[in-house]
């Protein structure tokens, strides 16, 4: 028998889960957590296209309603789904979440999903879905959707680039884009195996790395050139033009998956480091915290106490730690001690002195202290912590950011002491 007390707090729970989501049991699209998502989605046959969203995106507000019409209109057909990322952290590593919403296709292979980059309509999403399902029912029969490229074999090469001498440096070596080239020999039968991953490969990375091959029995010139001697070989041109100058060797696997992995974790690496801004003006804190689920605020020392070299060599520290979380799209800020009281108070920096470190999840109301060492590793240790959700975290007292004192941002000086006046006599 529970008690009122335990009623009270039941209702109050359900409460804040209803508001706290996009999607209710009323819906047809079908709430996934880790308790049900390999059940539902990974070991079944249906055709699945997923939602993973966060409850206080906006984007993922707009898109609510269109996605609910989508789940009718397909119910019995095609499953639709909705992730709450912000309260299941872990779906965000395992499938590679970088932004809100992003939409995951689950066709015939569940472990290799791919991006959905149709329109955000209703219309749209049945459109793409009615695809996606005849491309399973085609492939059930035995129906081929065109030749498989340079490499021979079938499938589907119409997002694999045939690459030759006459283009290969117009669409190569001048393009600032990323590619994966394979060599290949029609006659090889590696080459005609790897064929429909390669194909398959180059669609899931469409618009993010581009997938070529060059026939190297016909086009010996690019073979010599790029020191091929066996077949497929796989090379790697990075952005830009002048990285393309020394190609490296892929050596990740021979599946589509394999291929995909191994070219998204060099996208990451082509990700521009984060801006740490200096917290000058309300808009400043604003859009780091509020435009991001994650805002990373360090306060430093007097620049009279530390002086321009200090300071650099604390923001450089923050600069490359935050190089190695760049993929998270996590907001930077930071202050001098002293300068802004109020946001200091928000988060207890006060009795920890400088520098000090705090990462807050405005959302959620609350955050996490570095209380510790401000070095690279302890910094890092914080950071790992915050990024799978574990850290000892407190709340946030407040319902708006702190308020912030406008002032102008460091000129990049030392800091010179006030002149003292005295009386004269």
């Amino acid at each position: 028998m529970k008690t009122s007390v335990e009623i009270v707090l039941c209702a109050v729970l359900c409460c804040v889960t209803l508001t706290s989501a996009l999607y209710s049991s009323s819906d047809s699209v079908i709430q996934l957590t880790p308790a049900n998502f390999d059940a539902q989605v990974t070991n079944s046959k249906d055709l699945w296209l997923v939602e993973f969203y966060a409850p206080w995106c906006g984007h993922c507000k707009n898109l609510a309603p269109e996605w609910k019409k989508a789940a009718a209109a397909l119910q019995g057909v095609v499953k639709i789904g909705a992730v709450d990322v912000d309260a299941h952290q872990e779906f965000g590593g395992r499938f590679g979440i970088k932004g809100f919403p992003t939409i995951k296709i689950f066709g015939t292979n569940k472990k290799s999903p791919t991006d959905y980059n149709g329109a955000r309509t209703a219309s749209g999403i049945v459109d793409s879905a009615m695809g996606e399902l005849k491309k399973i029912v085609n492939a059930r029969l035995g129906v081929k959707g065109g030749s498989s490229g340079g490499s021979g074999g079938s499938g589907n090469n119409k997002d694999v680039i045939t690459l030759t001498e006459s283009n290969f440096d117009e669409m190569v070596m001048q393009s600032e884009d990323m590619w994966l080239v394979e060599f290949f020999a029609p006659w090889c039968g590696h080459c005609k195996k790897l064929a429909p991953e390669w194909a398959k490969a180059a669609t899931e990375l469409k618009g993010k790395v581009k997938l070529g091959a060059v026939d190297a029995t016909t086009e010996t010139g690019l073979a010599s050139k790029y020191g091929i001697r066996g077949y497929p070989t796989i090379k790697y041109f990075p952005s830009g033009k002048a990285a393309k100058q020394s190609p490296l060797e892929y050596d990740g696997g021979r599946t589509s998956s394999d291929i995909v992995s191994w070219a998204e974790s060099k996208t990451v690496v082509n990700y521009p480091p984060p801006e740490v801004k200096q917290i000058t003006s309300q808009e400043v804190l604003k859009e780091a915290c509020e435009e991001h689920s994650i805002c990373v605020l360090t306060f430093l020392p007097h620049i009279l106490d530390d002086m321009a070299s200090g300071r650099n060599k604390n923001l450089a520290l923050i600069k490359k730690v935050g190089n190695e979380f760049k993929q998270k799209n996590w907001g930077w800020v930071w202050a001098e001690g002293g300068t802004q009281p109020a946001v200091e108070n928000a988060v207890g920096v006060g009795g920890f002195g400088y520098p000090a470190m705090v990462v807050m999840n405005y959302k959620k109301k609350v955050f996490v202290t570095l209380r510790s060492a401000f070095d690279q590793d302890h910094v890092t240790e914080l950071l790992k912590a915050v990024s799978v959700g574990r850290g000892r975290t407190e709340p946030l007292q407040m319902t708006e950011l702190p308020k912030v004192d406008k002032i102008e941002a460091w000129d990049g000086k030392d800091g010179k002491p006030p002149v003292e006046e005295h009386d004269e006599f």
